[in-house]
């Protein structure tokens, strides 16, 4: 029997490619970035999720750095409105209200690619009303400033007195914002010190955009994103996060799964084609019966798992299959109900190995044991997880097998080096432009982005979640910040790999099953329907009408509004 090459060291989890690019979104994306804070940072009660290919810990770091700068600039922003305020004599005020507007209408609209239509008019009608204010105040204030606007004389001195009289006694409201209005009231140098503070403001952006592209350039390049000593979102000094840096990355590879009884899998990916077979152990006459526990069937198992590591005989050492860093290992699964801190989490090796010789045998509730295969392709943007379980009893072998697939990062983020590039590379024109143009909405986007700072402050303060007890995790950051679905290349690499696991894993039983003098015809024939599509095990969560047996059936779970959830897209909360 042929052997594997010696193969390249696998890249560690914290220089991953996906590690790098969820590091970029969370400078790119606000709503991710406040996700990963709040379940990482804020309830540090939690658990983390097992992290599959890349560093919880330091995307952390980088959302924390990310919103530490957005709130310095958004200070800053809003201090030069506040200072223009006073120093134009109440002139930048009338700029505000179409400033905030403009910086609710994505929040109008909502997050979803395709939201009511009462949103987008709504968020239709609110941007535009913002802009039309904006641009027309705008427009008075630049020739105000070039001497079109009200001097020293009454700005009505073009009507008569009779009209000037009755307009004063009684103006309206649209005769007070009216743009004759405006203009009149404006004096050049209230224009000249409003322009200036907007070209501090759109200087601002600039810096900050600049900001972020230099960091792509530099401690977030492919080439510098590897040393991690040298990242300075690693060396922030806060004692909360370096503590709590230390816990995610104890717990996020350790064999033992810490989990939620709602989100056993949280951090795997999306359900995807789960097996549950049952089969009677019948003893072959031709043969002597030996015995067989769940370990034997194991043992038998993994060698044939790790033959998939070998290149074809004439495919040469530089073959680049995926399937060479396959990595098999066995965790444990517990509940994290009963601790009454974090840091009781039975994570040292000895406990570790106490668990898994009495998980590997029990029937299993809570404390489950489990072979996990795991396939890391796309530069760990793919990531083919399956959990394999074995156990005997009562005379009938019960195999589980729990695929779960991590989809690829999302493509914003991976366009992130692309976006940073073409920043970098354009003409001034270009990048002035780019930052005229956020000048309008900087009112309301600093002044949400301070508001969102001091809200998490106060539940950091008030929340109590330093004493609570602790709890499984809620999500996955990797999960977060990955897209619906992968590309037609990366969904045949899918199915390569969970038919290879599947496979071994099924003639691997066989033959433990053969070496223990137990036939196996009903077994293989079982495993033959299943990979047929016969008999498929549907998500089990949250339903009692989940099971479907027999030709061409397929399953799926009822829930009360009478619909169907699919297993395989299901992501791993069983949602």
């Amino acid at each position: 029997m042929s052997t594997a090459p010696p193969a390249v060291p696998p890249t560690p989890p914290h220089a991953s490619e996906a590690s790098r690019l969820l590091c970029a979104g969370t400078y790119l994306d606000s709503a991710y970035r406040d996700r990963v804070i709040e379940e990482l940072h804020l309830n540090e009660q939690r658990i983390v999720a097992p992290s599959l290919g890349f560093d919880a810990a330091r995307v952390l770091a980088h959302a924390l750095r990310a919103r530490r700068q957005e709130l310095l600039w958004a200070g800053a922003i809003i201090g030069l409105w506040v200072v223009g305020t006073a120093l134009s004599g109440g002139l930048l005020i009338l700029f505000v209200l179409p400033s905030v507007a403009l910086a609710i209408a994505p929040w109008v609209r909502g997050r979803a690619e395709q939201p009511p239509l009462y949103r987008r008019i709504a968020a239709f009608l609110v941007r535009w009303w913002g802009r039309a204010f904006f641009a027309t105040v705008l427009v008075l204030t630049v020739l105000a400033a070039f001497g079109s606007g009200s001097d020293e004389s009454s700005p009505y001195g073009s009507y008569d007195s009779s009209y000037d009289s009755s307009y004063a006694d009684s103006p309206s409201f649209s005769d007070v914002f009216s743009p004759s209005s405006i203009s009149g009231a404006i004096k050049p140098w209230q224009a000249w010190l409003a322009l200036a503070v907007f070209a501090l403001i759109a200087w601002c952006v600039h810096v900050q955009r600049n900001q972020f592209s230099r960091a792509l350039a530099a401690e977030l390049s492919p080439q510098r994103f590897p040393d991690a000593a040298s990242d300075p979102a690693e060396q922030a000094e806060n004692p909360r996060f370096q503590r709590l840096k230390q816990r995610i990355r104890v717990e996020q590879h350790a064999p033992l799964v810490m989990y939620h009884e709602v989100r056993p899998f949280c951090g795997a990916g999306a359900a995807y084609d789960t097996w549950v077979l049952a089969v009677e152990l019948r003893p072959d006459e031709l043969k002597q019966q030996r015995p067989l526990s769940n370990r034997t069937v194991l043992e038998a198992v993994r060698p044939l798992l790790e033959q998939l590591r070998i290149p074809a005989e004439y495919a040469g050492p530089g073959v680049r299959d995926r399937l060479r860093w396959l990595e098999i290992d066995e965790c444990v699964f517990l509940p994290v109900e009963g601790l009454l801190t974090r840091d009781q989490a039975p994570y040292t090796p000895q406990a570790f190995e106490d668990h898994r010789t009495r998980a590997v045998e029990e029937g299993a509730e809570k404390r489950r044991h489990f072979l996990r295969i795991r396939v890391g392709g796309w530069e760990e943007e793919l990531v083919v997880t399956v959990f394999v379980r074995i156990h005997t009893q009562g005379r009938m072998l019960m195999l589980e097998i729990a695929p779960h697939v991590l989809t690829p990062v999302r493509t914003d983020f991976k366009d992130a080096d692309r976006t940073a590039h073409r920043f970098r590379n354009n003409n001034v024109l270009g990048k002035a432009a780019g930052a005229v143009v956020l000048v309008p909405a900087s009112a309301g986007r600093s002044l949400a982005q301070l508001g969102r700072g001091l809200v998490y402050v106060w539940r950091l303060l008030t929340g109590g979640y330093a004493g609570a007890l602790p709890d499984g995790p809620a999500l996955s950051v990797r999960e977060l910040g990955s897209v619906a679905a992968g590309s037609l290349f990366q969904e045949m690499d899918v199915a390569r790999y969970l038919k290879s696991v599947q496979d071994r894993v099924a003639n691997g039983v066989r033959a433990a099953l053969a070496e223990a003098g137990y036939e196996t015809g009903e077994f293989m024939q079982k495993v033959v329907n299943i990979s047929n599509g016969d008999v498929h095990i549907g998500n089990i969560s949250g339903s009692n009408n989940n099971v479907a047996a027999g030709m061409q059936n397929s399953a799926s779970s009822s829930n009360a509004s009478g619909g169907t959830a699919p297993q395989k897209g299901a992501d791993s909360n069983g949602q």
